[in-house]
């Protein structure tokens, strides 16, 4: 970093192409790196959301207390927006989501703690979701995030 700026060096002999890819990669490695530490909640606050959330909208459905343990960014979720171990508790949410409305945050978070109850995307599973506030504006807004970043490029048949 200079600045605000990333600075890259790449070798005289790179083919240009190859050069636009990594390049790209590296900055966003780097980009994400230092978004992850000068802004978004922490760990704990991260946590301690869910938790709330757990408490507000998941265990009143479910009668008991759900086994969640801790929430944490983490920067190798390309695909993803989050992920769970039900196992261990533990949920990971893609550091391309900070800066993202609070509500957007709270969705990726009840999808994973309703994954905490019921593994697999069953009819339970989306009764369990449809419990949380603004989840069809959350979707919304993701997948619009989506197709922005994919370059406003649609899928044949979509």
């Amino acid at each position: 970093m200079e600045g605000n700026s990333v600075l890259v060096m790449v070798p005289m002999s790179m083919r240009n192409a190859e050069q636009d890819r990594q390049v790209l990669e590296l900055v966003d490695k780097v980009t994400r790196s230092q978004a992850r530490r000068c802004s978004g909640p922490t760990s704990d606050e991260l946590t301690r959301r869910a938790r709330r959330l757990c408490r507000t909208h998941l265990e009143p459905r479910v009668g008991h207390t759900i086994g969640l343990t801790s929430v944490r960014w983490v920067s190798n979720q390309n695909t993803r927006w989050g992920s769970c171990t039900p196992t261990t508790g533990e949920i990971r949410l893609s550091d391309r989501m900070i800066g993202f409305p609070a509500w957007v945050i709270d969705h990726v978070l009840a999808h994973e703690l309703c994954h905490l109850v019921e593994a697999n995307h069953t009819r339970q599973f989306h009764e369990l979701l449809s419990g949380f506030p603004d989840a069809e504006r959350a979707e919304g807004f993701l997948n619009g995030y989506e197709w922005a970043v994919a370059g406003g490029v649609t899928s044949p048949g979509q």
